[in-house]
């Protein structure tokens, strides 16, 4: 199949079947869960300026994902005032870390849009308690949520059918890699492992949010594949990412509605990275 054939055929969330998604994810999460995990699919949003430093800025009301557990920061556009504004990243700032920030929480970290017919390059950020239009940049969101998903799916078959756990994870748009407590890979081996995520993405699993009490979360071990736990203290109720019939656990990031809009996994690779710590490489085909 043509690359070209692969796009046309990769079978999309319609935007009923998003806002249906959205919708359920809302009527289960706290009143102050932040956009981006409640509504994975929104790509607009208006935003209020809480604070800036530089070209950072916090944000209430943002959709834009501050990145975590792999997963990097949403990009995306800021406009106010007949001016735009690149989102290029983000940085979470705690209270004992980075001295830059004036206070803790999400910063995002703009550049001016030289793109943009109004833009000024020597225009400052918009100021505190300007009202803003975001938008994100939708293709590679999309590609992340795809990606995280696909990522979902390995760690799943992994713990189902071979009880190891993750050491290390890391992502970007339509690749990511995955550490394991394994203590050898072959090539047979991951030809298998990928045939068995491919049908768990051709078995159109539906995914689902949840918000649980900590208290309860933590009574649930196996909602932590990871070697060692990377849950804050500080976080009262835990934001659990199923996948119908194979996976529950904890996760921060955004994911698609079903997983076969995952379109087809490969995994090109596998390394050693220590005795008990093997690494499998996972493509995505098709945008």
């Amino acid at each position: 199949m043509s690359e070209t054939a692969a796009r046309r055929e990769l079978p999309a969330a319609s935007a009923a079947q998003a806002q249906a998604w959205n919708s359920q994810c809302e009527a289960r999460a706290p009143a102050d869960a932040p956009t981006y995990q409640v509504n994975a699919y929104q790509r607009s949003f208006s935003a209020r300026v809480v604070r800036v430093e530089g070209n950072a800025v916090q944000l209430e009301g943002s959709a834009l994902y501050p990145g975590g557990g792999g997963q990097p920061a949403d990009h995306g556009t800021l406009r106010a005032d007949g001016r735009a504004w690149r989102v290029s990243g983000a940085k979470l700032a705690r209270d004992d870390a980075d001295p830059a920030f004036p206070a803790p929480g999400v910063w995002h970290l703009l550049e001016r849009d030289g793109g943009d017919e109004a833009a000024d390059d020597h225009a400052p950020a918009p100021a505190a308690g300007a009202e803003v239009e975001g938008e994100l940049d939708w293709e590679r969101r999309y590609r992340l949520m795809r990606t995280h998903t696909a990522l979902h799916i390995l760690c799943a078959v992994v713990w189902r059918d071979y009880g190891a756990k993750v050491t290390g994870a890391n992502m970007e748009p339509l690749r990511g890699r995955m550490d394991f407590e394994f203590d050898a890979l072959s090539g047979e081996f991951v030809r298998e492992l990928e045939q068995k995520v491919n049908a768990e993405v051709a078995a159109a699993r539906p995914t689902r949010v949840d918000f649980l009490p900590r208290a309860e979360a933590d009574r649930d071990p196996e909602l932590i594949r990871n070697k060692v736990s990377l849950l804050p203290p500080s976080i009262t109720v835990v934001r659990v990412v199923g996948i119908e019939g194979l996976d529950l656990q904890a996760d921060g990031g955004t994911h698609v509605a079903n997983t076969r809009e995952v379109g087809r996994i490969e995994l090109p690779s596998y390394k050693s990275k220590g005795r008990i710590n093997k690494r499998v490489e996972l493509t995505l085909t098709g945008d």
